[in-house]
């Protein structure tokens, strides 16, 4: 008696092993992107559900086309982003690119033990921080410092953190680039990667019982939407709908291991969360108009009680993962050159010139001046301390900030000490 099924050539199980585009000794390859068309997609209605959000979620929202200039309907959301805000939109990456190059160089150096950079990343939380409100928080990874400079971080405290001397709000108790501000809505930031996806989830919905309008942010990278926590704030979100904007950065890489490993068969990152029916879109996180645009729609959208969304921000990791990587060894090292999205702040520079609002003598001196800034900043908060010249402060320390009410052992203990 025949079985129902089609006889056909057997077949042997056999494992897949994601590969990225190239490998170090090979050219740059990026033919298998489709990165759309700029101004294709349109702006859903607030109210989305999952269901219709498909289309966001697998395409690639786009403002800036190639020669600089604004179209599309997603402009219609940024109108009030007059040349002064995207000037200062500008200004903000500059800083956080001659950041990212004095520390790093600071590191080298002895200076400081440890450090992350996040260049070409920075249009995603300079322009996304710009269109919160305050009193809304954040859950960032270590790859999101660009959201308190878009807060106006004080620059003393930024660099004091990364040295762990006198200068750092948070009194030596977190790793270099482990920021915190209740005030600039950053939350700490958890060395245990996803942690915070769920965190922002929780925060959300407290906020949502207390009606005070805040919303929250989750921040996660590609790497880590691998991890329990990404799934479970995925499906708390999706039962309990609180106002919180989930963010996926797709750099393409965790520390070296290609975005594949994480991704699996999935065609987006945005499209997981449509699986827990959540809307999904997906951005160009290296256009500036882009990501403030969108940003502004889903802060909206969770502000005025329509639930969670999810996006994808689709960028690119220039940097190597930290001073503890070496990304020579598992790509091409002229890869970054080759992304087909660019530079994020090129491109918001050529988009300015094309208005008439900028010049390459302005970029020149509007770089000098922010580099002054950082020097001068940098030479008095390393006069409080570095690993190469130690100011050591009060042990003391040690217990301030961390229980509202110190317990018995700990005061004992503090006594001992005689601090």
């Amino acid at each position: 008696m025949g079985t129902g099924v089609t006889c056909a050539a057997k077949r042997t199980p056999k494992l897949t092993f994601p590969q990225p585009p190239a490998r170090p000794d090979e050219s740059p390859d990026f033919a298998d992107i489709d990165i759309g068309i700029p101004g294709a997609i349109g702006v859903p209605p607030l109210d989305i559900e999952a269901k219709d959000s498909r289309e966001y979620a697998n395409g690639l929202i786009r403002v800036l086309d190639d020669t600089g200039r604004a179209v599309g309907p997603w402009t219609e959301l940024i109108t009030d982003q007059d040349a002064g805000a995207l000037r200062q939109g500008l200004r903000d990456m500059l800083k956080m690119r001659a950041i990212d190059k004095r520390m790093l160089n600071a590191q080298r150096q002895g200076k400081t033990s440890f450090y992350l950079q996040c260049t070409g990343e920075e249009a995603i939380g300079c322009a996304f921080q710009r269109q919160l409100s305050q009193g809304d928080m954040n859950f960032p990874t270590y790859r999101q410092p660009t959201l308190l400079i878009g807060a106006d971080y004080p620059l003393e405290a930024f660099l004091g953190q990364l040295y762990s001397n006198s200068h750092d709000p948070t009194q030596g108790k977190q790793l270099p680039t482990f920021h915190s501000s209740r005030e600039h809505g950053f939350f700490s930031i958890s060395g245990n990667l996803g942690t915070q996806f769920i965190q922002a989830v929780g925060w959300s919905m407290a906020n949502a019982l207390t009606g005070d309008g805040k919303i929250a942010a989750g921040w996660i990278g590609d790497g880590a939407t691998a991890s329990n926590d990404f799934h479970s704030a995925l499906l708390c979100a999706s039962v309990y709908q609180p106002p919180v904007v989930l963010n996926i950065v797709n750099n393409q890489w965790a520390i070296s291991t290609y975005t594949g490993v994480a991704s699996g068969k999935s065609r987006t990152y945005a499209a997981r969360a449509r699986g827990y029916g959540i809307p999904a879109l997906r951005v160009d996180g290296n256009d500036y108009l882009a990501v403030a645009a969108v940003s502004r729609w889903a802060i909206q959208r969770a502000r005025e009680g329509y639930g969670p969304v999810a996006i994808e921000w689709f960028t690119y990791r220039a940097a190597p993962h930290s001073t503890s990587d070496d990304p020579s060894a598992y790509r091409p090292k002229d890869e970054a050159d080759a992304w087909p999205l660019g530079d994020p702040v090129d491109r918001l520079k050529v988009h300015l010139i094309t208005l008439g609002e900028w010049s390459e003598e302005r970029h020149t001196q509007a770089e000098a001046e922010i580099l002054a800034e950082i020097k001068s900043v940098q030479k008095t908060v390393e006069a409080a301390g570095t690993f190469v010249i130690p100011q050591p402060m009060s042990p003391s320390l040690i217990f301030d900030g961390v229980y509202a009410d110190m317990p018995e052992h700990l005061r004992r203990q503090r006594q001992e000490m005689g601090v």
